[in-house]
């Protein structure tokens, strides 16, 4: 970990400008310039969630997550919205919905695929009512988009270093995708990419807490990627009690058992299981600080700023995103390996929390968030006849 020192919240940023963003040649939630200029013209907007998680999740989803910030935001700032996901969901835009509840949650549901599928058709049924179709769907929309006339675009979610994408994604090319972060497109730069747009929260659904707490977190799922075994060792080198709150999805059940379940035993480690959003408000703001000792290009990592919105430090491996999403030094510190993080962690009492605040209210809120994919919708709508595909 390099020596930083905390940096000046009261910089200027320099002015940036829509054509930009949806050219791709800045990110659109470059946190270096102003923020996007506000999109005032009102949007019909159709926003399709994967079916997997409620939108919001009852528990775990980062993705359908997002999908719901953005969806509120817009109805708030008086755009017409169509959310399409499970049955479940709880929002003001209007609901379509495909399924009656979260298909990970359903254990009666065999077949996720066919939900989607019909998805696709639902939208394509309503596709005239609208002049902006945003998918979060990944792919699977890939060969009905490009032969339908009302403009679109993807915001990819996931990691793209996958050599089976590679065919694929050569293919429909000039399919429009948004990234989450700079660092998720390095594998595929060619892409038709419109922009960066960082995640933004609301600005009040996470209370600020002054006074950090005797405890390091963990949030998320516990994969071999999100290495909690290297959080266990890092509260183990510190005698710090660390709390753990994860999912286990099925595919990790194995991982889970023979891996982590042993570490699980020690006196310092507490195993909380899944929470929801009730209990994360509670669990990171009353936290030292979280803990995200990643081993995989993160794609962007939304407990970051969660935790930023508590005022809770942030202890990151630098890997993927996280670069773009830490100020090193002053929402916390990105680290190369453990003994980096244990110096860290003994560091950690010399940020301001107060400060990490400040730069999750400036950086990543769901206004910024929803104007920056407005001004993309916007350059979209305005070159729709670039939407024909011959075929």
């Amino acid at each position: 970990m390099k020596k930083s020192f905390p940096r000046d919240l009261s910089s200027s940023y320099l002015p940036i400008t829509a054509g930009k963003i949806a050219a791709g040649m800045v990110p659109a939630s470059n946190i270096r310039n102003k923020p996007t200029k506000e999109v005032t013209v009102l949007v019909r907007i159709a926003q399709v969630a994967p079916l997997y998680e409620s939108v919001p999740p009852k528990y775990y989803g980062g993705t359908e997550r997002v999908v719901s910030y953005l969806t509120e935001e817009l109805v708030r700032q008086g755009h017409e919205v169509t959310l399409f996901a499970s049955g479940d969901s709880v929002t003001k835009a209007r609901l379509v919905a495909p399924c009656r509840r979260a298909l990970r949650l359903d254990k009666h549901c065999l077949d996720q695929l066919a939900h989607h599928v019909l998805t696709l058709e639902l939208v394509l049924k309503e596709s005239s009512s609208f002049d902006i179709i945003h998918f979060h769907t990944d792919y699977l929309h890939f060969p009905l988009s490009r032969r339908q006339l009302i403009p679109h675009v993807t915001t990819l979610h996931g990691r793209l270093d996958i050599a089976d994408l590679v065919p694929l994604y050569e293919e429909f090319r000039e399919i429009p995708v948004v990234s989450i972060s700079n660092a998720q497109r390095e594998p595929l730069p060619w892409l038709n990419w419109q922009g960066t747009v960082y995640h933004g929260l609301p600005e009040d659904l996470y209370r600020f807490r002054d006074t950090p707490g005797r405890y390091l977190a963990f949030l998320g799922r516990i994969s071999p990627e999100k290495r909690v075994d290297r959080a266990i060792e890092m509260a183990k080198r510190l005698g710090m009690e660390i709390r753990i709150a994860a999912k286990v999805d099925d595919i990790d059940r194995q991982y889970f058992e023979d891996v982590i379940a042993p570490l699980l035993k020690d006196a310092l480690v507490s195993y909380v299981g899944e929470i929801g959003d009730g209990e994360k408000d509670e669990f990171l703001g009353n936290a030292y600080a979280l803990l995200f000792p990643i081993d995989w290009p993160e794609p962007f990592g939304l407990v970051m700023i969660e935790a930023m919105a508590c005022g809770t430090p942030v202890i990151a491996y630098r890997s993927g995103s996280v670069p773009e999403v830490l100020d090193d030094g002053v929402t916390g510190f990105i680290v190369e390996g453990l003994e980096d993080a244990v110096q860290a962690a003994q560091q950690i009492s010399t940020l301001s929390r107060r400060h990490c605040r400040d730069l999750f209210e400036r950086r990543f809120v769901a206004s910024r968030m929803a104007q920056d994919y407005l001004a993309i919708y916007q350059q979209l709508i305005d070159a729709k006849p670039k939407f024909i595909h011959a075929v």
